[in-house]
């Protein structure tokens, strides 16, 4: 009697499109998520087109015009000029590019590291763990924003040597979350089950274990954006960030501070940017736990 072999289904593409709806349909459950994205995607779509769209795009490399120091918002400047003349609106949209790269580029270096060290000592544990986890519980114990001035300070301003700095502060929190997850993830079957097969731990933890605690890392990430973008204003606004000519949200309220509250449009138009956009990828960040951890729903 022959035996008609039977075929296996495969994960169709309607199966997917399905989840992707499920997925989207509990993040539009709160419309404050969707105003969370829509912000997002507006700060984004600005900060790439900044430099085309400024209407003086001579004010944003350092040029004056001492003959319009500190007019009020109105047609011509919408958020009013500073004391050299330079238009705000100008300076607080090229301002964003600063901000949200360098909050982006902090989060990436952090995941990297972070998750690299947690998995790591989550994995081999003992002296491994030990050592990793030691230092890590160091960094933890200074108060980042004070770390990150004292890095910053001892590199020099610019850039990079800002992000370095923050950075530096940023990471342990990653290993400490990716360090519990491994833990608990190297104990179930498919990883026993990997070991069977002769799998070495680099292809445990890369193909097994960390795509399935990406969720948790993603969800940390979309809500340290807001809090990286208000370090790195934090930065500037104390004169160890970013210097002038170079608009930055944080530099140009510290530029403004010493001339509150006659001329108060030169604070609220980087102040309402820098809260837009910690309020923004807060909110997005309760989406995407909502849709990637629904039992963490309120």
């Amino acid at each position: 009697m022959t035996m008609t072999p039977t075929a296996i289904p495969k994960r169709t593409q309607s199966a997917r499109l399905e989840n992707w709806s499920r997925a989207f349909y509990r993040f539009r459950q709160s419309w404050l998520s969707i105003v969370g994205l829509a912000i997002v995607v507006l700060l984004v779509v600005i900060a790439i087109f900044a430099p085309w769209i400024v209407p003086y795009p001579e004010h944003v490399v350092g040029g004056t015009n001492t003959g319009a120091r500190f007019q009020p918002p109105s047609a011509n400047a919408w958020f009013g000029t500073n004391a050299l003349g330079q238009d705000m609106f100008s300076l607080v949209l090229v301002g964003s590019r600063v901000s949200l790269f360098s909050g982006l580029v902090v989060v990436f270096i952090a995941i990297v590291v972070g998750t690299a060290v947690g998995a790591i000592a989550g994995y081999f544990g003992g002296w491994v763990d030990e050592v990793l986890m030691r230092i890590t519980d160091l960094l933890l114990t200074i108060p980042s924003l004070i770390l990150a001035m004292a890095v910053a300070a001892a590199l020099g301003t610019g850039v990079w040597n800002m992000i370095i700095a923050i950075s530096i502060t940023w990471w342990p929190a990653y290993a400490r979350l990716v360090r519990g997850e491994v833990i608990v993830k190297k104990e179930e079957q498919f990883v026993v089950a990997a070991h069977a097969l002769g799998a070495n731990w680099p292809r445990v933890l890369g193909k097994h274990i960390l795509p399935n605690i990406a969720s948790p890392i993603v969800i940390k990430a979309s809500l340290d954006m807001g809090f990286a973008i208000l370090t790195v204003a934090s930065l500037g606004f104390v004169g160890i960030g970013v210097k002038p000519p170079t608009p930055e949200w944080g530099t140009l309220l510290s530029g403004a501070r010493s001339y509150m509250p006659d001329y108060w449009w030169t604070a609220v138009a980087p102040g309402i940017a820098i809260f837009l956009a910690v309020l923004a990828f807060n909110l997005l960040g309760d989406g995407l736990r909502d849709v990637l951890d629904p039992k963490a729903r309120r």
